[in-house]
């Protein structure tokens, strides 16, 4: 009688185990299916790869365990009265090293001069300017300048800061009186009826978030400074870290559900990048895996690691370039690669490289 009690048991449990591994089964081929319909819309761009670009023989600087992708933003927004000159406002490197387990995001200034492959010097944004592949002649560029190798890019246009920001609910961010009194008076922010934001932390939305994100030089009389005290570009692209980082924070309490309806919309409208469905899903299960809380950040050229000069003309040129940044190559180019490469990072404490904090939080 027992014996037969045991083996009833057993063909209950079984059973029960069985429909459980079912479930689970059905479940996990349900979400793997949706992120390959997900990131199957995205634009990807197979013809001009970077995987694919040669370089020139070189000291190029890379790791297996390191992944960096160059981040670029332009503004294609068609607005009437609103034009823009499609050269990218924002050039970052996104690093995911799975090395030190952390995650870090270098702005490289745009109106530093380097020397552009097959066209002598000019500002770095000016990759754009050619008539060539845009991302991949800025990779070159980044190459050949600061020695590294890149895995990948990420285009987006700013329609999609202002998706994205309003996807997750708005971004918490600390406005100066300055900041707040600039994008009140300018045009900075569109539709005008948003030009009403407050000194202080507040949530902002998508029109706020990248209108705050492109605040640069001064206007209608206003010095636009940010809490740590940046001016110019340099204030402009800690803004533009500033906000990625805000939308970071705001998405890990984002559900599962909810994160992947926001990349079905934002990936097929507003990204281009020659990354696959396969790389991107991998990248994103190792964020998840390292479980990190906190993005390190770096500016190129450092503050202290360049000078400025006016009405600067390039070597056997007669273009006037006007007022650009000329950065410190060497200790630039070591201090990228240190930051990349062997920073593990440290909870609450700055980047310092040569005795120049990189990036004020």
């Amino acid at each position: 009688m027992k014996k037969t009690k045991k083996k009833k048991n057993r063909k209950i449990v079984s059973k029960i185990l069985f429909v459980l591994a079912l479930c689970v089964s059905v479940f996990a081929g349900f979400w793997i299916a949706r992120t390959q319909i997900v990131f199957s819309s995205v634009n990807q761009n197979k013809d001009n790869a970077f995987k694919q670009v040669k370089l020139p023989k070189g000291n190029y600087k890379s790791d297996n365990n390191i992944v960096n992708i160059l981040i670029i933003g332009n503004d294609y927004r068609k607005e009437s009265g609103y034009s823009a000159a499609g050269l990218p406002d924002v050039m970052m490197i996104a690093t995911l090293d799975k090395k030190h387990k952390n995650l870090k995001l270098t702005s490289l200034l745009r109106d530093q001069v380097v020397d552009i492959p097959g066209h002598g010097q000019n500002r770095l944004n000016s990759c754009f300017g050619y008539g060539e592949d845009g991302p991949t002649l800025l990779y070159k560029t980044i190459a050949q300048n600061y020695n590294i190798k890149l895995d990948g890019y990420v285009e987006v246009g700013f329609d999609a800061v202002k998706a994205i920001v309003n996807a997750v609910g708005g971004v918490e961010i600390e406005l100066t009186e300055s900041e707040a009194a600039y994008l009140n008076a300018t045009n900075y922010i569109r539709p005008a009826k948003y030009r009403n934001v407050k000194a202080g932390t507040h949530i902002l939305n998508g029109a706020q978030a990248l209108g705050y994100s492109r605040i640069r030089k001064q206007a209608k009389g206003i010095t636009p400074v940010t809490p740590n005290g940046k001016m110019d570009d340099y204030g402009r692209t800690w803004r533009q870290r500033n906000v990625i980082n805000a939308i970071f924070n705001k998405a890990k309490g984002t559900s599962l559900p909810k994160l992947m309806d926001m990349a079905q919309t934002i990936l097929s409208k507003y990204v281009t990048t020659d990354l696959n469905s396969q790389d991107i899903i991998g990248y994103m299960k190792d964020v998840v895996m390292m479980g990190t809380m906190e993005i390190y950040q770096l500016q190129i050229p450092m503050d202290g690691y360049f000078t400025t000069q006016a009405n600067y003309q390039a070597p056997g040129s007669t273009t006037n370039l006007g007022s650009v940044i000329l950065p410190d190559m060497t200790t630039n180019t070591a201090a990228l690669k240190d930051f990349i490469f062997k920073y593990k990072g440290t909870p609450g404490q700055e980047y310092t490289y040569g005795g120049s904090t990189a990036a004020p939080q």
